[in-house]
């Protein structure tokens, strides 16, 4: 395996997680926060890993991911607020490449959208429960809101997904 492979895939990943990280900490309003909009890209990185090279590199990008995006985000995000995002982020990837695998043989979008899906439900879930629970923060509300727009991504992010993996391979998904 081509180290050039992880390095950037890994790099996005971490930055994402990064940035997810810190924009939680910002409600857009009473349902939304902007950490919404940036972390369903990670699903993106992880679904064209997965397309390109296959599931070994897709699972080490996460797992470089996660490791390099929690002690990022352990020094500037608050305790809580990493240790639920990396709980969170490493079983949502690892769910997004085994749906994925499952359905990489049928119409080129269902793999990636699927995957998506299933890993923003249980990325949510666990995310707002472990981050909020207990806070004063109305974490239910913001969680609905989060994965509403985790949802919509899925679907906004078929169009790249398919253009990023036909230039990397040179054919359609």
């Amino acid at each position: 395996m081509n180290p050039r492979q992880i390095v950037l895939p890994a790099l996005a990943m971490a930055a994402i997680v990064l940035v997810s990280n810190l924009l939680v900490q910002f409600p857009l309003n009473a349902w939304l926060t902007w950490g919404a909009f940036s972390y369903p890209v990670a699903y993106l990185v992880t679904d064209i890993c997965n397309r390109v090279a296959g599931p070994v590199l897709a699972r080490r990008v996460a797992w470089i991911g996660f490791a390099v995006g929690l002690t990022c985000s352990a020094l500037l995000a608050p305790v809580r607020i990493a240790a639920a995002s990396g709980s969170a982020f490493i079983a949502s990837q690892l769910l997004d490449v085994a749906v994925f695998n499952r359905l990489r043989q049928q119409s080129w979008w269902k793999a990636p959208f699927f995957g998506s899906v299933s890993a923003s439900v249980i990325d949510t879930a666990i995310f707002f429960s472990l981050a909020f629970a207990g806070t004063p923060v109305p974490w239910l509300p913001l969680a609905l809101g989060d994965l509403a727009v985790k949802l919509l991504m899925a679907l906004l992010l078929l169009p790249p997904y398919r253009v990023l993996v036909q230039r990397l391979t040179g054919k359609m998904p």
